[in-house]
């Protein structure tokens, strides 16, 4: 609908006792969606079915967090050791979630995609035009985003990732191209399987969102993380401390599992 001269919005609606987001009365969404499909719903518009809602899920908690060292968890705990409050201190997390910190996912949907592009315009073989689109880069002195990782070998989060993706009944060109990818770097002489953000970018390019709201994925999945951090910090340690990047050491929980 057109309504000149007023802002609009296209997200939520909000009338007197009823909400609607994406023309669904959150009164219904609640307790018969998940927060994955709801998640899914507000970005794309459209309510996901429940295999769907099930990867959003998976992805969400996939990076909910990784430990003590990412940027954006030193930069909420530093912040947290100054005094300041819980708002603040995970504003401060989110504000270092950018192109070198959970970019990648975004990043490696944009060149899968490429690939992509120029398997249909060259009429090439995907696993050719991944050849030629990493040889350009290299070319370029560009790197692949989303491949290898600094602790893992082997992310175990991504084996799951796709298959779920898998179980969906999503799995694609993206996650093709990704494949290709890997068998580049093996051909080449390197070890450098996708990370988790690389799966997330594939998966959610698989699923149609558009590269510039990946970040926002990332940042939702990692807020609770974040919250759980500058909680412990602040009931944890003393103020003004010196955090160190590197030296961490775990004292949760041991081993436990679902079953």
């Amino acid at each position: 609908m057109n309504h000149p001269g007023t802002w609009t919005t296209a997200v939520t609606e909000i009338q007197p006792n009823h909400v609607a987001v994406r023309g669904y009365d959150i009164a219904e969404l609640m307790g018969n969606i998940s927060f994955g499909q709801a998640v899914y719903l507000i970005l794309r518009g459209e309510l996901p079915d429940p295999s769907v809602g099930l990867l959003m899920e998976a992805i969400l908690v996939a990076s909910i967090d990784h430990g003590a060292t990412p940027p954006s968890t030193l930069a909420a705990r530093t912040v947290a050791s100054t005094g300041a409050n819980l708002g603040q201190s995970v504003a401060a997390g989110i504000l270092s979630i950018n192109r070198w910190h959970g970019g990648a996912i975004q990043d490696c949907a944009i060149q899968l995609g490429r690939i992509i592009q120029r398997a249909g315009k060259e009429q090439c073989k995907l696993q050719d035009a991944a050849n030629a689109e990493l040889a350009d880069m290299k070319a370029r002195g560009e790197r692949m985003s989303g491949f290898g990782h600094r602790v893992h070998a082997s992310d175990p989060r991504t084996r799951r990732l796709f298959e779920l993706c898998r179980e969906a009944g999503v799995a694609g060109p993206y996650l093709d191209a990704a494949s290709a990818v890997e068998k580049f770097f093996e051909m080449t002489g390197k070890s450098l399987p996708i990370n988790v953000d690389g799966a997330i970018g594939a998966v959610l390019a698989q699923l149609g969102f558009d590269p510039a709201v990946m970040n926002g994925v990332f940042m939702i999945a990692r807020l609770p993380g974040l919250v759980a951090h500058v909680a412990e910090e602040q009931s944890r340690e003393k103020p003004m401390r010196k955090i160190d990047p590197v030296h961490h050491a775990y004292d949760g929980p041991k081993s436990r599992t679902l079953k």
